[in-house]
């Protein structure tokens, strides 16, 4: 299993703001670069991991569905294959 670095500062503030994840809710702090007032890094990073894990999630949904599809149909095939055979 390969372990992602945590990003940190700007770098999580931009990956936050790709997923469209809230980065002013709950709890506000002053950011490191103190530029802004943000959820602290602890805060974004759970919620960047959160938003990628749904992501994934979907993405995975999806492949089981065309895949059960798939079964589907070649069970419907080797049905008819079948009953033609005879």
């Amino acid at each position: 299993m390969v372990l992602n670095k945590l990003l940190q500062g700007d770098e999580l503030e931009k990956r936050a703001i790709e997923l469209g994840i809230d980065i002013q809710g709950d709890p506000i702090t002053q950011s490191k670069m103190g530029r802004h007032k943000r959820a602290d890094d602890s805060e974004l990073q759970r919620r960047v991991l959160e938003a990628e894990r749904s992501n994934r999630e979907s993405r995975l949904w999806l492949f089981a569905l065309v895949s059960s599809i798939a079964s589907v149909i070649s069970a419907a095939t080797a049905i008819i294959v079948v009953g033609y055979g005879k």
